[in-house]
């Protein structure tokens, strides 16, 4: 697969928001067989979405747009600042107190996340937190083996941030640990060179039974 024809369909995507099939062909130099081709591709990673709009008589038109995934492989004026931002803080404050801070971003989120889990059944409650994880950008799915439950997550919206500061990894671990109620173990990182970020929750005896009740 042409990698310059791949950059040139993300680049306009990301200039002019929505396009259709004929309007990347056009701006790639490729037919649109070309372009669906590419599409295909894309789509499988999560990079790109596609919404059905209807324009008058017939079948509806497939626009397509860049997903917050998509979009965090282009350096922006907000990665900047906030690789800045982390950098001034490390630099100006004890590592305990950055670390303490990142924990309490954590623990914010975590809070919020475990308000729309309480009262859920146990299994509901794994598949509502997938739902959550993916909707921040982390593409999560979740697996429960007797009396452990693995998260993988196939992709990081902080994953730029985090090739500089690897204390961003502490914000979604911390989430799962802090939603469940369990500590959560990283096992695999993304930033590592792992296919996903991989975590393993042990249950304690009796947790299914009291989380049930």
């Amino acid at each position: 697969m042409s990698t310059r024809t791949r950059e040139t369909i993300l680049r306009t995507l990301r200039a002019q928001g929505k396009c259709t099939v004929k309007e990347l062909a056009a701006a790639a130099g490729v037919s649109p067989v070309s372009v669906r081709h590419h599409l295909t591709h894309v789509l499988g990673e999560g990079l790109v979405t596609a919404e059905e709009v209807r324009h008058g008589v017939g079948r509806p038109r497939l626009l397509y747009s860049l997903t917050e995934t998509g979009q965090e492989l282009f350096p922006s004026r907000y990665l900047q600042f906030a690789n800045r931002l982390v950098e001034e803080m490390k630099g100006n404050l004890p590592q305990d107190q950055v670390a303490a801070m990142f924990n309490g971003v954590a623990s914010s989120m975590a809070a919020g996340v475990a308000r729309e889990l309480d009262g859920l059944p146990w299994e509901a409650r794994l598949r509502r937190l997938a739902e959550i994880l993916s909707s921040e950008g982390f593409e999560a799915e979740v697996e429960q083996r007797d009396d452990q439950v693995v998260i993988r997550e196939r992709s990081c919206p902080y994953f730029q941030i985090g090739q500089r500061h690897r204390e961003v990894c502490t914000i979604d671990q911390g989430i799962i640990a802090r939603a469940l109620s369990v500590p959560a173990e990283r096992v695999s990182c993304l930033l590592d060179g792992d296919m996903n970020c991989t975590f393993t929750v042990n249950l304690r005896p009796n947790f299914l039974e009291v989380v049930s009740s």
